[in-house]
């Protein structure tokens, strides 16, 4: 007879799991719930959620009609509303597969991963500058995003996808494709003018464990930094075992991008830009040379003591930090740093360096520069022949310690590469090559395995968080004793342990969620429901919800049939209000065409937010963003209501209007409706609508005929008997009423 006794390595797993939070324990595929309901079930996703729907004595909401699930749809997986084509395809599919048809199309678009990326990267505190007082320009971190929205739409694995953001540079060195992904790490804000580089990497590894914590392993991990975690079992000694896969860990700023269209156009402009300036730059250079290692050095001197303690030992003498800090000042040091010098030596008589006759070498700096200034229009952008990628310095790691209180001038015991102990037993398995000490490989190969509880888990809740606006963990960054509790344990865990079964499938899973019957129901209030489960967590409602700011833009674009639909490339600067006083941070694009391009493409400015976006709460790129805000503020009304941008798109959709539709205010009316709502109004929004053309042009006729007023047409208005200027005026501001409903803001 077998020995049915547990082995010594079982009994120490389920002792430690016992006391550990839900989400924490071993992931086990459930069995699937019995309903009564039987043919509601189009998916398991539906017998898990029918079997708490049943058990409340209640039943799930009818199906929501086709017009509105297809702009759900489209929403949710594009970030755009379908065009009044696209809804009556679908509405008129009698075809038994018309949704599979839907949801594949929507999936196999490119928009798919333009919307995905926009999630991730509200994780990844994406941004195209450093944040801080200078907020300096990355200008080529928009190849990390564009590897992300590649990414989703090529539908690469998850675990895939993980690894190559932790380690791509160790994974694959020298291939441009994959340690582009290493800008996930490279996100972090940063002081370049820090004059404390110990410090500086201190913070910089301390934001690269806390968002690995939160964005993938769904744990406040960073409250362990400065003392035990009060609530989850993660200790100062697990924070910092964590941190030490980041000790090697240092930005390549300047890796030469692979030759495509860009880095062409880039050359191009760049020669025209060097042989237009070369006599003004060879000046310029004239002046600094002769003081250039006298400029090094005093500004090498004003870094704080522990740090020129690293920066004047002789290299042959360098530790692993010692490089670290080296490198960290190669990357931030310019020659406006050296110019500095020669300023100090031309107007501070203090200084001991200081001659009478450098006044002149100044003031002649001074003027090559702003005559350098004319020709900044010529120049490329910034980092279009570069890219970004994490990097380490040698096989040897900096030592990690333990500080007291979290003060890295107050270290105690040293401590090694090491996974929370709570999670696992599992010791990292850790392989050095000539170029990296490989913990970070180490490391991605842990989290992105399918025994580590939380990693699955965590992703699958942030999908299901972006079709029903809320997780089946609320606390979609916090999976700990802090967080709130799964309201469907079970659900969690199957969609986790398909998805692993599916090999990290994320269009998979996806499309699992979008054909299943409670992603196709109502959202139709309902009393009963209401009654039972004012929360809606049983789902038994489909639940509506407010557009993302970027939502709202890009649809009004495509509302107005302005949107660029160009997929990638450097982040654009569309025109801003002219007081809002961001002045060289904000340089409005050269192409017209880069005005309306989707929201995910507009620059990312820290210090900046764009103000269209920013009443609508967009992700605050300073730090991990793990779940959109919905506010309910004066600011957005006032936007939508008063900015010029919007008021020229509602006149681009007016003209739209009146070009397919005609000049009959009833059928003006319908399609201004399917364009934004994708459906018909309803009698008494028509009757309404119709009023407001009769009223509103007695006014208008009023006020132009004083000479009080003067009238703004559709975009592309030609006038005619029937359709005056003050007849075409009307549709304008008709049009704008309704972009500024809640019709619009809302998928429902």
């Amino acid at each position: 007879m077998a020995d049915d006794k547990p082995s010594d390595g079982e009994v120490k797993a389920s002792s430690r799991t016992s006391r550990l939070p839900y989400a924490w324990q071993p992931l086990q595929k459930p069995v699937e719930p019995v309903v009564s309901q039987k043919d509601w079930v189009r998916t398991p996703i539906d017998a898990f959620i029918l079997a708490k729907i049943e058990a409340k004595g209640l039943k799930p909401s009818p199906e929501a009609d086709r017009s509105a699930f297809i702009r759900r749809a489209t929403l949710d997986v594009w970030g755009l509303i379908p065009s009044p084509e696209e809804v009556a395809a679908f509405v008129n599919d009698t075809s038994p597969d018309a949704y599979e048809k839907l949801v594949d199309r929507l999936l196999a678009s490119p928009r798919y991963g333009e919307r995905q990326a926009r999630q991730w990267l509200d994780l990844a505190r994406y941004a195209d500058s450093t944040g801080f007082q200078n907020d300096v320009t990355r200008p080529n971190m928009w190849r990390y995003r564009d590897y992300v929205i590649k990414s989703f739409n090529e539908d690469k694995p998850y675990a895939q996808f993980i690894k190559e953001q932790l380690a791509g540079d160790e994974i694959a060195p020298g291939n441009q494709n994959i340690m582009v992904a290493t800008g996930f790490l490279a996100g972090y804000p940063d002081n370049y003018n820090s004059r404390d580089l110990v410090d500086r990497k201190y913070q910089i590894t301390t934001d690269m464990t806390d968002t690995v914590g939160q964005a993938i392993l769904g744990t406040t991990v960073g409250c362990a930094r400065c003392h035990n975690h009060k609530f989850d079992k993660f200790s100062q000694q697990d924070y910092f075992s964590l941190q030490a896969f980041f000790a090697n860990t240092s930005e390549g700023m300047k890796y030469p991008a692979a030759k495509g269209d860009v880095e062409r156009e880039y050359d191009k402009e760049q020669a025209k830009y060097q042989e237009a300036t070369k006599d003004i730059r060879a000046q310029r250079k004239a002046l600094l040379e002769p003081i250039r290692d006298a400029a090094v050095k005093y500004h090498e001197e004003r870094y704080l003591t522990d740090s020129r303690a690293s920066i004047f030992k002789p290299k042959e003498d360098w530790t692993p930090l010692d490089q670290w800090v080296n490198h960290r000042l190669e990357n931030v040091t310019t020659d406006n740093d050296l110019s500095q010098y020669l300023r100090d030596i031309a107007e501070n008589k203090d200084n001991p360096a200081y001659k009478p006759e450098n006044e002149a070498k100044w003031a002649e700096y001074k003027k090559l520069t702003e005559e350098l200034k004319k020709f900044d229009k010529m120049k490329p952008a910034k980092g279009s022949d570069t890219f970004t990628s994490m990097m380490e310095l040698g096989p040897e790691s900096p030592p990690t310690f333990v500080f007291f209180g979290g003060n890295h001038e107050r270290p105690l015991e040293e401590v090694q590469p090491a996974f929370p102990a709570a999670l696992t037993d599992e010791k990292p398995v850790i392989t050095p090559s000539a170029m990296s000490s490989g913990r970070r490989t180490a490391l991605a190969n842990w989290i992105a395995s399918p025994n580590n509880p939380l990693t699955a888990r965590v992703y699958v809740n942030r999908v299901w968080n972006e079709y029903f606006d809320k997780g089946i963990v609320a606390t979609v960054s916090d999976f700990g004793k802090g967080g709130e509790k799964p309201t469907d344990p079970e659900l969690l865990d199957y969609l986790a342990t398909s998805f692993i079964d599916s090999g990290w499938d994320i269009k998979k899973l996806h499309r699992q969620i979008l054909l299943s019957s409670v992603y196709r129901e109502s959202s139709a209030y309902r009393e009963d429901v209401h009654s039972v489960d004012s929360d809606n967590k049983l789902l038994a409602v489909f639940p509506a919800k407010r557009l993302d700011a970027e939502e709202i833009r890009d649809s009004l674009l495509v509302a107005s049939g302005k949107l660029e639909e160009k997929i990638g490339g450097p982040s654009v600067f569309p025109p801003v209000p002219s007081n809002l006083g961001a002045g060289n941070a904000w340089e409005v694009s050269k192409d017209p065409h880069d005005f309306n391009r989707r929201s995910l493409y507009i620059f990312t400015r820290r210090s900046v937010p764009y103000p269209m976006l920013e009443p609508f709460d967009m992700a605050n790129a300073q730090q991990v963003h793990s779940k959109r805000d919905v506010t309910t503020t004066p600011m957005q009304a006032l936007t939508l209501l008063n900015d010029n941008v919007v008021y020229e798109w509602s006149q681009a959709l007016a003209g739209r209007v009146v070009r397919e539709a005609g000049n009959d205010p009833s059928a003006e009316i319908d399609r201004l409706y399917q364009i934004l709502f994708s459906r018909n109004p309803n009698d008494s929004e028509k009757s309404l609508l119709l009023g407001f053309f009769v009223s509103h042009e007695k006014v208008i006729r009023e006020k132009a005929a004083d000479g009080k007023f003067s009238v703004a047409v559709p975009i592309g208005y030609k006038p005619t008997e029937s359709l005056d200027p003050i007849r075409a005026a009307v549709l304008v501001d008709l049009v704008h009423a309704v972009v500024n409903s809640n019709d619009f803001a809302y998928r429902f």
